[in-house]
């Protein structure tokens, strides 16, 4: 029976919203191949007992590390995990989540495998009975389907691409020894921002501002909207602002950037260089706010507003408080 790996990305003990994602990208292949989707994944110990939600999305088995060192992301040992897993199983694919984590994890894993690589997968299927996978190539302008010439195929997904979809299975949890050895890199840790945010690459809406805001100061402006917006969204960037020191660069997107796939994205004040239009076109709707009629964000977008985003953008944070209130 053909047999699909998910790697799980869990963070400080908690599972992140990118793991049930990649679970689903595995579950649809699975389900193509006639087959069923086991689940790895590295935590401190309780890990297990949160790891049995994957069941929820289609994890028929799920193998989990435990080790108070593997509370932070541990490289090495997540190699060894799929290695060891991979030489006792045999696997048609082993999917991973195109994560900061996964980016890491995803090409380290094929090079200790020898195997191919597909990355920024946004569809999985199966030709002649083998997996194959979509990506976007050339800043987008271009949509490949990529065949592997030896299984396991290794595919990270693109974040906010496959949606959750619950197909409960049976999700039968075995904790797997793997030893937490001294590794030649190690997460020391984690620095966050002042305000506390929802990841560019994982928030169902983003709003990002460019060169237009002028200003760092008017990024009120956008935190307005943000907060009018709710939980989902969050703030993200253009290159040319996180290059003028505007904004940090964990809110890039682009090329150089992260790459993302919201439900819905707002440019504001973005002129749309080919390099942030690589980081955002697969959004499934793009609104455009810009004074340039002529600007190449309006090619891309599926709504467009003429006008200044400083009238703008305040009044449709009002009316989305308005509606949002019931007024």
């Amino acid at each position: 029976m053909a047999r699909v790996l998910v790697y799980a990305e869990a963070r400080d003990g908690e599972l992140r919203p990118v793991a049930s994602e990649a679970v689903t990208a595995g579950g649809d292949l699975a389900e193509q191949l006639g087959g069923s989707v086991d689940v790895f994944l590295l935590g401190p110990p309780g890990m297990a007992q949160r790891a049995a939600d994957l069941g929820r999305y289609g994890a028929d088995r799920i193998f989990v590390a435990e080790d108070p060192a593997f509370s932070s992301y541990a490289a090495d040992a997540g190699v060894r995990f799929c290695e060891y897993l991979v030489g006792r199983e045999a696997y048609d694919a082993v999917i991973f989540p195109a994560s900061a984590q996964g980016k890491d994890l995803a090409p380290r894993t094929a090079a200790r495998l020898d195997r191919g690589l597909a990355t920024e997968v946004v569809s999985v299927g199966v030709d002649g009975g083998r997996p194959v996978a979509t990506r976007p190539m050339f800043a987008g302008k271009a949509v490949a389907t990529v065949a592997f010439a030896e299984l396991p195929a290794l595919i990270s997904v693109r974040p906010n691409v496959f949606r959750p979809r619950e197909r409960p299975a049976d999700g039968s949890v075995q904790v797997v020894e793997i030893a937490s050895e001294p590794a030649a890199q190690r997460v020391t840790g984690i620095e966050t921002g002042d305000r506390e945010a929802l990841d560019v690459s994982e928030a169902n809406i983003v709003v990002s501002g460019g060169r237009g805001m002028k200003d760092p100061e008017n990024w009120s402006v956008l935190e307005d909207l943000v907060e009018a917006l709710g939980d989902d969204a969050t703030l993200g960037a253009s290159r040319a602002v996180v290059d003028a020191g505007w904004r940090p660069h964990s809110e890039q997107v682009g090329q150089t950037g992260k790459v993302v796939s919201p439900s819905l994205y707002f440019a504001v004040g973005i002129s749309g260089a080919i390099q942030h239009l690589a980081g955002m076109r697969t959004a499934k709707t793009i609104v455009a706010i810009n004074r340039d009629a002529d600007a190449p964000i309006f090619s891309v977008a599926d709504y467009g507003l003429v006008g200044d985003l400083f009238e703008v953008v305040p009044a449709l944070a009002a009316e989305l408080r308005r509606v949002r209130a019931g007024g």
